[in-house]
């Protein structure tokens, strides 16, 4: 037998990350099926699942970012039948089930306002503007509830800097892709959209900000905001916007869907921070998926890499 050199192994031949990570859960269910405790599964389905699950596509990245956490991953499942997506339903599990026919090829992106290079981005032309790399995050969300993903992209700023961002702009508004036909959903969700996010032109700019087209080694399943989404890992959840159409650099702080929705509860920065809760729910703790004792909340969610953004600040006033 010839052993093959990595570069000399073909990315089909290699083990998908999720499956890698998951080594355990596998082993432990193969076990049961020979043991027949998996009623109605079979191995082959723990080998392989099933395609409306992993149907993505396999997305090539060059490293594994520094920014990355050790932590434990969430596993794949988890983070993909567990989320937010309203456009496809308010329940957890709904965006995994409504989702399976949403169009996302193709795809363009429009970069716009206080630029001086406004222009229309395919996925493909964002893909190349910069080396993707893995960043494994940690993220909290609102509710109370935590995780960590593995996500593939290049920080924000790359394509900001391609469009030249003008002297007056302040902050970049970003508008999700939003269809009666493909999101019936909706029109029950009982939020403005389409769906509306916000930040000032100095966060967008930091290295952490993540412009993202992939999770677990591929490309991102829609009910997590395929084809291209935000990702920021020290504010909540609801800041990191899915399925991007638009972008636009302004002067003025732009309106945000939660906000318009119910301001007390969430504000236009709405930074991870323990110390300030909302009326519904208290910011002190959160249960990481598959966990089951609670942990304590970080301040910035452990990112203390942008707390200089946020120098001389009322962060109670400024949640």
């Amino acid at each position: 037998m010839v052993l093959k050199k990595g570069s000399e192994i073909p990315s089909s031949e290699i083990t998908p990350r999720w499956l890698y990570l998951n080594r355990r859960k596998f082993l432990s269910g193969a076990l049961g099926v020979a043991a027949g405790a998996l009623a109605g599964g079979t191995l082959k389905e723990l080998v392989w699942p099933s395609p409306k699950v992993f149907a993505e596509a396999k997305l090539n990245f060059a490293r594994v970012s520094p920014f990355s956490t050790s932590e434990e991953v969430t596993p794949f499942n988890d983070v993909t039948h567990y989320n937010n997506f309203w456009e496809f339903g308010t329940q957890k599990d709904d965006p995994a089930k409504n989702a399976t026919h949403f169009r996302t090829s193709p795809w363009a992106v429009k970069v716009s306002g206080l630029v001086d290079k406004p222009r229309t981005f395919s996925v493909e032309e964002l893909q190349q503007l910069a080396p993707l790399e893995e960043r494994v995050y940690r993220h909290r969300c609102v509710e109370g509830w935590s995780i960590v993903v593995p996500w593939i992209g290049y920080s924000l700023n790359v394509l900001l800097k391609e469009v030249a961002p003008q002297s007056k702009a302040k902050f970049v508004a970003f508008e999700s892709y939003y269809s009666r036909d493909q999101m019936p959903l909706g029109e029950q969700s009982g939020i403005q959209l389409p769906y509306i996010e916000g930040l000032r032109l100095d966060e967008a700019m930091h290295p952490l900000a993540l412009l993202c087209f992939g999770m677990y080694g591929q490309t991102l399943p829609n009910q997590d905001g395929a084809p291209v989404r935000m990702v920021l890992p020290w504010k909540y959840g609801f800041k990191s916007i899915k399925s991007l159409v638009k972008i636009k650099l302004v002067e003025r702080k732009p309106d945000t869907t939660w906000n318009l929705a119910n301001p007390p509860m969430y504000g236009f920065y709405s930074n991870v921070n323990p110390n300030v809760d909302n009326p519904r729910y208290s910011q002190a703790k959160e249960r990481r998926l598959g966990e089951f004792f609670r942990r304590s909340t970080l301040m910035f969610n452990g990112y203390d890499q942008v707390a200089s953004l946020y120098a001389g600040m009322d962060l109670r006033k400024n949640y």
